[in-house]
């Protein structure tokens, strides 16, 4: 008898989009939830979950669905070729929508460096500390992804940039010496780009605007302001434009109380020179 194989990762942002895929073709032919259930013999809590991309759609109902519902094999083509794994969970695909877009980011990050200043080595080691741990392959989609993203600092026409990053971040040994090394190498090389500003905030200094976490600013193209924020339990988009003008009043409070751009180069260089 031969093993059975492993089920496959949950693919939730893939799943949510199939769903609402679903639900558009069931709207298009005027049934409701409840009026679907019966014609492929399922009840109106399973079509729902569905679309609501609670529960995988199965191969099987997804042939009668496009029976039903005449989409000509859509929702079965959108099965068989499902991703295995997401890189990112849908708030953060959003959010990497805008980053491609932004005009302008500035990012304030206490726990470890932005993924937009990680390199590959340091990326797999932050990636590989996640509890519970992330499979190989998983790792790796998610690497790329990370290390993809970061095309926007070498454009033509980058967005304008800001980093403020508090000190002790410098310190972590993640990834081992060698991975730490090339990694502050990289902030260095960072630090010239001309569209970026790369401040640390000290250790010693007696003030500290971001004890409550990091944070992230946006304008997009068309000067909308927007503010994106990841936790242990979850991102959260901010568009309240009181809300967003409080992280701004917070950043800008941060970017005074951090070392210059200068000076934090400096203290690249320190720590370079100690390796």
């Amino acid at each position: 008898m031969s093993a059975k194989k492993p089920p496959r990762p949950k693919n939730l942002t893939s799943m949510k989009m199939l769903g609402k895929q679903l639900g558009a073709a069931r709207r298009a032919m005027g049934y409701t939830q409840s009026a679907l259930g019966p014609l492929v013999q399922v009840d109106e809590e399973t079509i729902a979950s569905i679309e609501q991309g609670r529960r995988a759609l199965k191969p099987d109902l997804a042939a009668l669905l496009d029976e039903a519902l005449q989409t000509k094999g859509m929702l079965s083509a959108g099965v068989a070729n499902l991703p295995e794994i997401d890189q990112f969970p849908m708030w953060a695909e959003l959010y990497m929508e805008h980053e491609r877009e932004a005009i302008a980011l500035s990012l304030y990050a206490n726990q470890v460096l932005p993924g937009l200043l990680q390199t590959r080595a340091y990326a797999e080691a932050v990636l590989r500390e996640r509890v519970p741990a992330y499979g190989k392959e998983e790792i790796e989609a998610k690497v790329a992804g990370r290390v993809d993203r970061q095309e926007i600092l070498q454009r033509r026409d980058p967005p304008t940039l800001s980093f403020v990053i508090w000190e002790p971040v410098l310190h972590l040994g993640i990834g081992g010496p060698e991975a730490q090394a090339e990694q502050l190498r990289h902030l260095r090389s960072c630090a010239e780009l001309p569209s970026v500003s790369l401040q640390f905030l000290p250790m010693g200094s007696p003030s500290h605007a971001g004890l409550d976490g990091p944070f992230i600013l946006l304008e997009t193209p068309d000067h909308q302001h927007l503010a994106y924020i990841e936790g242990q339990r979850g991102s959260q988009w901010v568009s309240d434009a009181d809300e967003v003008s409080r992280l701004a009043r917070k950043y800008a409070m941060l970017r005074t109380q951090a070392l210059t751009t200068h000076d934090s180069k400096g203290l690249l260089d320190r720590l370079l020179g100690e390796q």
